[in-house]
């Protein structure tokens, strides 16, 4: 069973903005710590056989320039990769682009530090009507999967998460 209040507390959530070549673009930053070592979470972030356990189930090149899917969901090109310390991809959905980053840092206590953030351009009036769910609604439910899945909790269900 998963404590509700106690994982809403234990995420952290940051809005800006950032200046690319293209213009402003949003960032929706979230973050979480969990109990492993960096290997440990690298592998559980990267791993095909793993990601289904927490996230949603994932195909194709899993590599530096190769094409990733996930089931149902975006896709996108592996643009950087440094394990076992972050990597960055596009993320391809609905017609549109947006880039994601993920990065991995040691904490006191044997903790791992899980911190993506996902940049967008979104124009002003879907940012007033969605504020940062306009850049996504579903990273608090992936940090909630890998809460478990590290805590040794049964694998998530992705159609019961997406219900």
């Amino acid at each position: 069973m998963i404590d509700v209040k106690h994982q809403i507390n234990e995420v952290r959530r940051e809005v800006g903005t950032k200046i690319l070549e293209a213009g402003e673009a949003r960032v929706v930053t979230i973050s979480q710590t969990y109990e492993g070592s960096l290997d440990d979470v690298w592998d559980a972030c990267t791993n095909p056989e793993r990601i289904p356990r927490w996230f949603l189930p994932v195909s194709g090149d899993l590599r530096l320039g190769g094409r990733y899917q996930l089931e149902g969901n975006a896709g996108g090109t592996i643009e950087r990769c440094d394990p076992p310390n972050s990597f960055a991809a596009t993320w391809e959905f609905g017609g549109e682009t947006s880039w994601i980053e993920v990065r991995l840092s040691e904490r006191p206590g044997g903790r791992i530090r899980f911190e993506l953030d996902h940049v967008a351009h979104v124009a002003d009036e879907r940012w007033a009507q969605f504020g940062p769910g306009a850049v996504g609604v579903g990273w608090d439910l992936a940090l909630v999967g890998l809460a478990r899945h590290m805590s040794g909790g049964a694998p998530m269900d992705p159609q019961q998460g997406a219900a």
